[in-house]
């Protein structure tokens, strides 16, 4: 059978699905107006196209015309039945229906079965309509051979008529004019009253609600009319009449003249047709219902075969009515699946009547697309199986707009890289493959050297711009199994599946280290980066997600204390120097509150004169367990974990107000002040400043901020003007450790120094003897003529022999400070300090 393919994985996975296509109230909706056309059991319902041709044919019209489904769906009904002496009327009835778009007139007809037999039929025709256009005639039809029988004797009865009048089981009424003139007890109980009195002398009219409603059309009623309508002898009409008790129904009404006691009158046979009426609405209902559905709805006997599809399917599989109609249900023969494969389907619905779940349907044009699908047997009176429905509902948007709601939560917004939770995923995958493959998984742990100041020097955007471009150059450093992800910030992780060992991972590190370092262009700016990487090897370096993730973690973080734009790979004391940071950490950000920090001040001493004239202030923490702690054993924590500015504020406010003790006691002597990095960026530097110096009461000018040559080298634009405002207050400021950066000429004429300080590595370089040929000792004549061309003072730091005093003396510096100074300071009870 050609036509539609139907696939699941789990046929008889059910009851735990919701439906995703229509939902669960409407499939019963749906099943309920399927089963009423399907088992009604008076009413023969059909329908034909506009070609006359039988689309639909239910089990009631097995019985009235004598043919089942089978042989009549696909066929022409004038083929199928007579219409006695009124064939051409009959046709002329479809035709006006099928032009006018309204419901024919139920009415009587005479037909001939092919069997021979004759019936007398009452039917109804009308249209299902889409887009105010024909599409479908339904006839509703009811066997009234009986009645006709009955109806026939009763006007033959003649003198009779007396005497089955008052037995008739069916309302007759007697009318004169428009008046009621007697009525038998069929009729008083029909209308409900007490007895006849309460009708005769009224009319049938008077039982008449205001608005007729005739199958969908209401009209108001028009008394003349109606009044014709019965006085016409020989006519059928369905009326629905108000009773006594103001209760509706629907009758029929008969109409037919008759000469009684020599008087001329007209009778009516009531019968009430409301039940009928109710089924007949309700299968209209149903008809057009399944005609109009979104779904697509197939229909089949018992032994599978279609009796019925609506315009839907077509619509959906491309599949037509007359390709379908008789055949087995599309795709039960279309090899992509064992007959077994459908047949548990079906196993499972005639057990537990229904199934439903996701399949896939493939068109005439081999064009796949997901389906829902929701197969329900119908069964009759006696419980027996009579038919199964399916819904079909074309899910191809819900399951797209599915698929971009998961990507969307499994992916970065920025990067479009996997996010944290499906590489967790991947990455258990991973771990699993290298289990079973017995090979490794290497995981690298990346974060960009100082990316911070990007964001802060030239934007957000511009950080943005960076961060999509570092991810597309990552993921052209590894394979296609392999995975790229962005944790968040400027952290990425990458997964290598199924490696030999180290030297794929090295490999990788490298050349992801060369893609990361070529600049990136972005908004009129060039930024030049770096990377640090983490490598831990599974299962060298953890069996589990968790432990992989942190030890390579650990490593990154080692290549970064070793000096960033390095790997690293994990081992166990890098995981002990990881744990000891995480407790000091910790403990740091109880130090503030439990005061054990301290300054210690080292002298500055004038060579020429040999007076103390500054001293720096350096900062100590008293460790409750540790002892005493310098400051290259926790500043590198507070800094990153971002402590430093709430410490260098303290720092600040302590060092001026010993200061103001000291002018106060007659020693007005300049204080030292190293500042943090992250003192810059945090923007509030030149409020700390002055708050410390309204505190103390300190003068601007016996302050000393020592900055870092890599803050000068920074040159944005934020930090020049920080340093700019604190000069303008009045404070001193000394560019600290000169040499051991980048500074150049250009960048320090732009900033308004005091003084420069020559960094201990270069004084160390001093020899005892024979300084003049030492090579680094003679680069510090350069750095004082760097000095003096700037109009800075000049001090070194790190002085502990006479003899590297009187080279800095004989070569024209100002200032020294070290061991050697705090020996020689007289003017305040300094002790020597280690720096």
């Amino acid at each position: 059978m050609k036509g539609t393919i139907v696939s699941a994985d789990k046929p008889a996975d059910t009851g735990s699905v919701e439906p995703e296509g229509p939902g669960r109230e409407a499939l019963d909706v749906l099943y309920r107006f399927v089963a009423a056309l399907e088992l009604a059991p008076t009413v023969a319902v059909h329908s034909t196209d506009r070609n006359g041709i039988v689309r639909y044919w239910n089990h009631t019209c097995a019985e009235v015309f004598g043919l089942f489904s089978a042989d009549a769906v696909g066929r022409p009904l004038t083929s199928l039945v007579s219409h006695l002496d009124r064939e051409d009327d009959f046709r002329n009835t479809l035709e006006t229906v099928w032009k006018t778009g309204r419901t024919a007139p139920p009415r009587d007809w005479r037909i001939r079965r092919q069997d021979g037999a004759e019936r007398w039929l009452y039917s109804t025709y009308f249209p299902v309509l889409r887009d105010g256009v024909t599409q479908q005639l339904f006839c509703m039809e009811v066997d009234v051979s009986k009645r006709r029988v009955d109806e026939a004797a009763l006007i033959e009865a003649g003198t009779n008529f007396r005497q089955l009048f008052e037995r008739s089981t069916d309302a007759i009424v007697l009318i004169k004019g428009n008046d009621i003139v007697d009525l038998n007890p069929a009729a008083v109980a029909l209308f409900r009253c007490a007895d006849k009195q309460e009708l005769v002398g009224k009319t049938l009219l008077d039982f008449s609600p205001e608005v007729q409603a005739t199958g969908e059309t209401s009209i108001v009623a028009d008394a003349a009319v109606k009044a014709r309508a019965f006085i016409d002898g020989n006519h059928r009409y369905e009326w629905e009449f108000c009773l006594a008790d103001r209760t509706h129904i629907w009758s029929e009404v008969l109409l037919t003249s008759v000469t009684l006691d020599h008087e001329f009158l007209s009778y009516a046979v009531l019968r009430d047709i409301s039940p009928r009426k109710a089924a007949e609405h309700a299968l209209a209902m149903a008809a057009r219902v399944f005609e109009h559905s979104r779904d697509a709805i197939v229909i089949t006997d018992r032994h599978y075969l279609v009796i019925a599809v609506n315009q839907a399917f077509t619509d959906l599989t491309g599949v037509t009515v007359v390709d379908v109609m008789g055949g087995e249900v599309p795709g039960l023969r279309s090899g992509m699946h064992e007959p077994t494969f459908y047949q548990q389907i079906w196993d499972y619905v005639a057990v537990h009547d229904h199934w439903e779940g996701e399949v896939c349907c493939v068109q005439r044009g081999d064009e796949e697309f997901p389906v829902w699908v929701a197969v329900t047997a119908i069964r009759d009176s006696a419980e027996q199986v009579s038919n199964y429905m399916a819904i079909m509902t074309d899910i191809t948007a819900r399951k797209r707009a599915e698929e971009q709601t998961r990507y969307l939560a499994e992916h970065d917004f920025l990067t479009d890289l996997p996010n944290r939770m499906l590489f967790l995923d991947r990455l258990r995958q991973a771990l699993v493959s290298a289990r079973r493959q017995h090979t490794k998984v290497g995981v690298l742990f990346l974060d960009l050297d100082r990316f911070k100041g990007i964001n802060d020097s030239f934007g957000h955007h511009v950080g943005d711009a960076v961060l999509k471009e570092v991810a597309i150059r990552l993921s052209g450093c590894v394979r296609g199994v392999d995975t790229v992800s962005r944790q968040g910030g400027d952290e990425f992780v990458v997964i290598l599946a199924d490696i030999g060992g180290v030297d794929q991972a090295a490999h990788v590190a490298t050349s992801v280290m060369h893609a990361v370092a070529q600049p990136v262009r972005s908004d009129s700016h060039t930024i030049s980066l770096s990377v640090s990487i983490g490598i831990a090897i599974g299962p060298d370096d953890g069996l589990d997600v968790d432990t992989l993730l942190k030890n390579a973690d650990v490593a990154m973080y080692h290549a970064k204390q070793n000096g960033r734009n390095a790997f690293s790979f994990f081992n166990a004391d890098m995981n002990a120097h990881v744990i000891e940071r995480v407790q000091i950490e910790n403990e740091l950000r109880h130090a503030l509150a439990n005061q054990e920090f301290v300054l210690e001040y080292l002298p500055e001493i004038n060579i020429a004169s040999g007076r103390t004239i500054a001293v720096e202030a350096l900062l100590r923490w008293r460790h409750p367990q540790r002892g005493l702690l310098l400051p290259h054993q926790f500043i590198g924590v507070a800094e990153e974990c971002g402590l430093m500015v709430q410490i260098g504020d303290w720092v600040l406010q302590q060092a001026c107000a010993r200061a103001r003790a000291w002018r106060d006691e007659g020693c007005p002597v300049v204080v030292a002040v190293n500042l943090s990095g992250a003192q810059f960026i945090d923007g509030d530097l030149v409020h700390s400043v002055e708050e410390a110096l309204r505190l103390s009461g300190l003068a601007p000018e016996l302050l000393d901020l020592q900055i870092t040559e890599s803050v000068i080298m920074r040159g944005d634009e934020a930090t020049m003007a920080t340093i700019a405002t604190l000069r303008a207050r009045g404070v001193q400021l000394t560019i600290d450790d000169f040499g051991t950066g980048y500074s150049s000429l250009s960048f320090l004429r732009r900033y308004p120094l005091t003084k420069l300080k020559i960094d201990r590595s270069f004084v160390e370089d001093i020899p005892q003897s024979d300084a003049v040929t030492n090579a680094p000792a003679n680069l510090i004549p350069a750095i004082i003529a760097v000095a003096r061309s700037l109009k800075l003072r000049v001090i070194a730091e790190g002085v502990e022999t006479a003899e590297q005093l009187l080279f800095l003396q004989q070569h024209g510096c100002d200032d020294y400070q070290g061991y050697y100074a705090s020996m020689a300071s007289s003017d305040l009870d300094f002790k020597p300090r280690p720096r």
